[in-house]
């Protein structure tokens, strides 16, 4: 089992030591990888914040190939929402909320915009107003 270290980077979206603390279980403690993982997570998050392209990660972070890899791997096996779960609990309760959520609004002008929105329109193909 060899021992990675973790080296801090200095972005607004990096994991804070707290939220690292809550979020580390979800990795193992072995690490096949030459990266540590909270080095992963800050990237995706980086690259979550910002909207920048994989291929313009800075060079404080592992190779774009690595991170978008992590990020698949983690994403298709369920991880990462459990991750990002674990992360929107801990801000719930950090304001004074609880953990989840008792109910949920659904605007209805947006509903009554999508449903009349299909009646009229214009065909530019036709070049004709619908009715």
């Amino acid at each position: 089992m060899k021992k990675i270290e973790f080296i801090p980077t200095n972005y607004d979206s990096d994991v804070t030591d707290a939220e690292w603390e809550i979020i580390s279980e979800y990795f193992p403690l072995w690490n096949s990888s030459e990266y540590h993982k909270r080095s992963l997570v800050n990237a995706v998050f980086y690259i979550d914040k910002t909207g920048c392209q994989w291929r313009y990660l800075p060079k404080e972070y592992p190779p774009h190939g690595t991170v978008w890899s992590f990020y698949r791997r983690a994403r298709e096996s369920g991880l990462w929402e459990k991750v990002m779960d674990a992360l929107v609990k801990q801000a719930r309760r950090k304001v004074g909320r609880k953990a989840s959520p008792s109910y949920g609004i659904i605007d209805s002008q947006s509903v009554k915009t999508v449903s009349s929105s299909e009646e009229r329109g214009f065909d530019g193909g036709k070049k004709c107003e619908g009715s």
